[in-house]
C-alpha cells in the first residue's frame, strides 16, 4: 500500500445469519455448488492521507453498523480478512454510480471526520471455495454489466483510485475520405449507429467544410439522429402497402395520430382543454382556473435488460424529471409503471447466452421502481404486468409520472444571453451511449459492450433537486429548464439552444470522479440533471437556494444568438456544428410497409385447431385456471411495494374492496388540496391481440384505457391519450407494416372517442440474437389514459357493495375469441379479434358516466382479459358478495 493513503475495510454482519434470498437465487440459477453458510456488507474506505483506526471504527459504529441486529469489523486493508478463499466479494465496476457511497461520504461530513473515498459491496461465505462451480455463481451473485467478483482476499489494485487524470488531447476522427463499408465499420466500432445515408449526409457536410470532424462532433449528431431521441421511423417516410391498398405517409406520426388530435382540438373550438401537445417533456391539460395537469410515460426497455434494477429506477427517474422539465416545472403528484416479462417459471436451461432470468429480472425491475418513486415521496397508482414468453430477451419496462402545473407556467423559451446552468448531480461516466445502444437490438455481447449505457440513480439527489426547482420556478429565477435524459448534455443543451446557439464549457461541469474527457462529459447520460436558462441577474439568488438547498449548480456556459453550437474544454475548441445541420440535416427515414405479411402464419398460431363447440368444458376449472394464469393473477406481490397513499391525494387506490385485494381499473386522485375535482388515470394493454391484427390489438388499448378510466367516474368528455409503441425491427416491412397498422388504429380511434393523443413515445429494435437464436418481442403498445372527474364523491370501485343488487352487463358480446386468454389456457389457437365498435362506445360511456352523475351507479368493472367471467369473478370476491348471473339475455351477434 502507499505510504501517503489509509485504506480501511469494514465488514457489517447480521448477528442471525440470514442467507435465504441469496440462496435461493442459487438454486433457481440451478447452480450446484457450495452452501452459501453467511452474507455481509462491504464498505472500502480510503483516506488521502494516514488515519487512525478511531476514525474508521467511529465510521463503522455511528453510520454502518445497526447494533441492534448487525455487529462490524474494521481492519486495514489485506489485514484481519477471513482466511481461505471460501468467500467471494461482489463489488461495483470502477466508474458505475454508487449512490450509497455517496450518502456515506456526506454523512461523514457531517460528522466533521477527514471524508474517504468510499466503495460498497456484498460478501458471500461458502462452506467451501466454489472453484470449477465459480462461473455460474458468479453469474447469479453479480451482474457483470456493473459488477465484478473478487474470490478471496482482495487484491491492492481493488483499493487503487478508480479513474487518473484526464490529460486533454483533441482527437479528429478522418471520414472525409473513408469508403461508405469503412464509415459504417466506424461506426460499429464507436456505437454510433448511423445509416448508411446518414454517414454519407455527415461526410459531405464535413466536406463543405473542408475538415473532419472531431469525436464530439459525431457524438453529438449519432445522439441527436439516434432512433431513441428523434423518432425516426415513426417520422419517416412510409409507403404502406396494406388492406386498403398503397397508402403513402411523408411523416407517419404527423399524418395520423398528430393530425387526429389537431381535429379534436377544432372541434372542441373555444372549449378546447388541450394546453400543450407533443411539443414539450410532457404532454399539458387544461384541469381547473388555477392549474394545468401534464402526463408522460417512458420506457426504458434495453437498460433494464442489462441491469434490471438500475434500468427501471432510473427510466422513473427520469420520467419524473420529463414532468419536472415541462413547461416551467411541473410538481409529480403520482407514478405509474406496466411491466412485460417472460414467465418467472422460465427454464434455466434454455436460457440464451447473455440473457438473465427472467424471474431475476422482474425483481430488479420491481425493486428499482419502489424504491425510487418511495424514497422521492411520489405515491405508484397504476400499471400492470403482462407476460409472454417472447419477452424474454427484451423486457419492457414503461414508467409514467403525472404533474401539477401552475397556469401561465406551461411554456418557456430561452432567451439570448441566459447563462446555461447545471443543477443536480455530478457527471460521470453511467450513461455514455445510451441512446444509442437504446436504438438497436440487443445481442448476447450487450451486457459487456454497452454496460456503461446502464446509468444508476440516486433518488435522494433527485428530491433535493425537485424541492429546489419547485421554489426556483415560483420565484422566477429562469426562462427555461430541461432534463439532461438520453444523450446528456448534448441532447438538453443541443435542444434548447436549437432557436439561438450556444456556447458551453465542458471542463466547468462537476465530475463525480477524475479522469472524464470532453467527449464523455458532453454525453454521459449521468442521472438527477437538469439544464436552466437563467438571467444573468437572477443567477447569484439561484446560487444561494442551491447553496441552501445543498443542491449543486454551475454554469456551463451561455445561449446566444449565433445559430452554433460551439463546445470548449480548457479554452479548446472541440466541436463546433451548425445548429440547422444537427436538428434538421437528417436525411428522411423512407421505408416500405406490408400488412398482413406474405407467406407467414400468425405469429400467435398453435398447433391445436379451434373446436366447433365446447361440448364436455369443465367451466369451473377453466375460470380457476384463468384466474390463476400469470396475466390475471393478482399482482399485489407487486402491488404492495409501492406508496400509493404518500402526499394525501389518493382517492381510489390500487386494490380496492371489502379487504382492500381487488383489482380497481384505475386511480383517482385529487391534485389540488381542497378540491373535489379529480383526475383518474388508467392504461390498457394485450399484445396476444396484435399477433392476428395489429389494428384491433391498438383500438382494443385505447378502448381499455378508456373503459378503465371511465369505470371509476372520469368524464369522457375529458380524457387524453398517451400513446408508448414497443415493437422490433422496423426495417423489416412486416414489422413496420404492424406498427402502420396500429397507428392508423390510434388515428380512427381517438377521433371517434373524442380521446386527444397529448404525447407519446416508441422503443424500437426490440430483439434479442444470440447463438443463432432471434428474438422478437410481440407488438406492443401500451395507452394510457389521463381522465378528469367532476366530483370525487361520485366515484365508483370495482367491488360489488351488498346482496340485492341488480347486475347489468353494458355492451354487445360477439364471438370475437381471438387472442382470448380461454385459448390460452386450454391451448388453442384461432378465432376473431375484438373488433372495437366506434358507434357504440362513445354513446355508452357517456351514459354510464351520467349514470354515476346521478347516483345509480354503486360498482363498476371493466370487461377484458377472461372476459365476463373473471370480471364477475373479481367483482364478487373483491366485495365478498356472492352473484347469480343468467346469460340468456347476453346480446350477441
Amino acid at each position: 500500500m502507499h505510504s501517503e493513503t489509509s485504506h480501511w475495510e469494514v465488514e457489517v454482519l447480521p448477528r442471525r445469519p440470514d442467507t435465504h434470498r441469496w440462496s435461493q437465487l442459487l438454486e433457481e440459477a440451478g447452480c450446484s455448488g457450495p452452501r452459501l453458510t453467511r452474507t455481509s456488507r462491504i464498505y472500502l474506505l480510503s483516506f488521502d492521507r494516514p488515519m487512525g483506526t478511531s476514525v474508521a471504527e467511529r465510521i463503522a459504529g455511528d453510520l454502518l453498523t445497526d447494533h441492534t441486529v448487525e455487529q462490524s469489523r474494521v481492519a486495514r486493508a489485506g489485514q484481519g480478512e477471513p482466511g481461505g478463499n471460501a468467500f467471494a466479494t461482489v463489488l461495483l465496476k470502477p466508474g458505475v454510480m454508487d449512490p450509497a457511497a455517496e450518502s456515506i461520504r456526506r454523512a461523514v461530513a457531517d460528522l466533521e471526520l477527514p471524508v474517504p473515498a468510499v466503495q460498497t459491496g456484498r460478501r458471500f461465505y461458502f462452506e467451501r471455495p466454489p472453484n470449477g462451480d465459480w462461473e455460474p455463481i458468479a453469474r447469479t451473485l453479480a451482474n457483470d454489466a456493473i459488477e465484478r467478483v473478487v474470490l478471496g482476499p482482495l487484491p491492492e489494485s481493488v483499493w487503487q483510485a478508480a479513474a487518473r487524470p484526464y490529460r486533454f488531447e483533441l482527437i479528429v476522427v478522418p471520414i472525409r475520405n473513408l469508403s461508405i463499408d469503412a464509415l459504417l465499420q466506424l461506426g460499429r466500432d464507436r456505437q454510433l449507429h448511423l445509416s448508411r445515408e446518414e454517414w454519407q449526409t455527415v461526410q459531405g457536410y464535413f466536406r463543405t467544410l473542408d475538415r473532419d470532424p472531431t469525436d464530439a462532433e459525431l457524438e453529438t449528431i449519432a445522439q441527436t439522429w439516434s432512433e431513441h431521441c428523434s423518432h425516426k421511423t415513426l417520422k419517416g417516410r412510409v409507403e404502406f402497402h396494406g388492406p386498403d391498398g398503397v397508402v403513402r405517409y411523408d411523416n407517419l406520426l404527423k399524418d395520423t395520430i398528430f393530425r387526429a388530435t389537431a381535429e379534436i382540438r377544432k372541434r372542441l373550438g373555444p372549449d378546447d382543454w388541450c394546453v400543450s401537445v407533443f411539443e414539450d417533456n410532457a404532454g399539458i391539460v387544461r384541469f381547473d382556473d388555477g392549474h394545468h395537469v401534464c402526463f408522460k410515460v417512458e420506457t426504458h426497455n434495453h437498460p433494464s435488460a442489462i441491469e434490471p434494477y438500475g434500468g427501471a429506477s432510473t427510466g422513473l427517474g427520469g420520467v419524473i424529471r420529463d414532468v419536472l422539465g415541462c413547461g416551467l416545472g411541473g410538481k409529480p403528484i403520482c407514478n405509474t409503471d406496466v411491466f412485460a416479462f417472460a414467465p418467472p417459471d422460465y427454464p434455466v436451461s434454455s436460457l440464451p447466452s447473455g440473457v438473465l432470468h427472467p424471474k431475476r429480472i422482474m425483481r430488479g425491475v420491481v425493486a428499482g421502481v419502489r424504491d425510487y418513486g418511495n424514497r422521492m415521496g411520489i405515491p405508484t397508482v397504476n400499471g400492470a404486468v403482462v407476460f409472454d414468453d417472447r419477452y424474454l430477451g427484451n423486457p419492457l419496462v414503461y414508467c409514467g409520472t403525472v404533474g401539477l402545473i401552475p397556469a401561465g407556467k406551461e411554456s418557456k423559451r430561452p432567451r439570448p444571453g441566459d447563462r446555461i446552468v447545471v443543477v443536480g448531480g455530478r457527471t460521470g461516466r453511467d450513461g455514455i451511449h445510451g441512446a444509442t445502444f437504446s436504438s438497436v437490438g440487443l445481442t448476447h455481447e450487450s451486457e459487456q459492450q454497452s454496460g456503461t449505457a446502464v446509468q444508476i440513480g440516486n433518488a435522494i439527489t433527485e428530491k433535493k433537486l425537485l424541492d429546489v426547482l419547485l421554489q426556483a420556478r415560483d420565484r422566477e429565477l429562469y426562462h427555461a429548464i430541461t432534463d439532461c435524459g438520453a444523450g446528456g448534455f448534448s441532447s438538453a443543451i443541443g435542444e434548447m439552444a436549437a432557436p439561438l446557439g450556444a456556447t458551453v464549457h465542458l471542463d466547468r461541469a462537476p465530475l463525480k470522479y477524475q479522469g472524464l474527457s470532453y467527449t464523455e462529459i458532453w454525453i454521459s447520460e449521468a442521472q438527477e440533471r437538469m439544464i436552466l436558462a437563467v438571467p444573468p441577474d437572477r443567477w447569484p439568488v439561484l446560487n444561494d437556494l442551491c447553496l441552501a438547498e445543498d443542491v449543486e449548480a454551475t454554469v456551463l456556459g451561455t445561449f446566444e444568438e449565433t445559430g452554433r453550437l460551439r463546445l470548449y474544454y480548457q479554452n479548446h475548441l472541440v466541436a463546433d456544428l451548425d445548429l440547422g445541420f444537427l436538428h434538421e440535416g437528417r436525411p428522411k427515414v423512407v421505408r416500405k410497409a406490408v400488412w398482413p405479411p406474405t407467406g407467414k402464419e400468425s405469429a400467435g398460431a398453435t398447433a391445436k385447431p379451434l373446436p366447433s363447440d365446447s361440448t364436455g368444458v369443465d367451466y369451473t376449472e377453466v375460470l380457476r385456471r384463468l384466474l390463476g394464469s400469470l396475466n390475471i393473477c393478482s399482482k399485489e406481490w407487486v402491488i404492495r411495494q409501492y406508496d400509493h397513499e404518500v402526499q394525501g391525494g389518493s382517492v381510489i387506490k390500487p386494490l380496492v374492496g371489502s379487504r382492500n385485494d381487488g383489482p380497481g381499473d384505475a386511480a383517482v386522485l385529487t391534485p389540488v388540496a381542497g378540491s373535489l375535482r379529480g383526475i383518474a388515470v388508467g392504461c390498457g394493454i394485450n399484445p396476444r391481440y396484435g399477433d392476428a391484427d395489429p389494428y384491433r390489438m391498438a383500438a382494443s388499448a385505447i378502448d381499455e384505457a378508456v373503459r378503465n378510466v371511465v369505470a371509476v367516474g372520469a368524464d369522457p368528455e375529458r380524457i387524453a391519450l398517451l400513446d408508448n409503441f414497443s415493437w422490433g425491427n422496423p426495417e423489416l416491412p412486416d414489422v413496420l407494416g404492424s406498427l402502420v397498422r396500429a397507428v392508423e388504429a390510434c388515428r380512427d380511434v381517438a377521433l371517434a372517442l373524442g380521446t386527444p393523443f397529448i404525447s407519446g413515445k416508441d422503443s424500437l429494435y426490440n430483439e434479442f440474437t444470440a447463438s443463432g437464436r432471434h428474438l422478437a418481442i410481440p407488438p406492443t403498445l401500451l395507452i394510457s389514459a389521463l381522465g378528469q372527474v367532476p366530483d370525487v364523491r361520485r366515484c365508483v370501485t370495482m367491488d360489488l357493495k351488498k346482496p340485492g343488487d341488480l347486475l347489468f352487463l353494458l355492451g354487445r358480446t360477439r364471438n370475437e375469441m381471438g387472442g382470448s386468454h380461454y385459448h390460452l389456457v386450454r391451448g388453442l389457437s384461432g378465432g376473431e379479434v375484438p373488433d372495437v365498435d366506434l358507434k357504440l362506445a362513445p354513446e355508452l360511456f357517456r351514459r354510464l358516466h351520467q349514470a354515476m352523475r346521478n347516483g345509480w351507479i354503486v360498482a363498476c368493472h371493466d370487461l377484458s382479459e377472461g372476459g365476463l367471467a373473471v370480471a364477475a369473478a373479481e367483482m364478487a370476491f373483491a366485495g365478498e358478495v356472492g352473484t347469480a348471473i343468467d346469460l340468456q339475455p347476453v346480446l350477441t351477434t
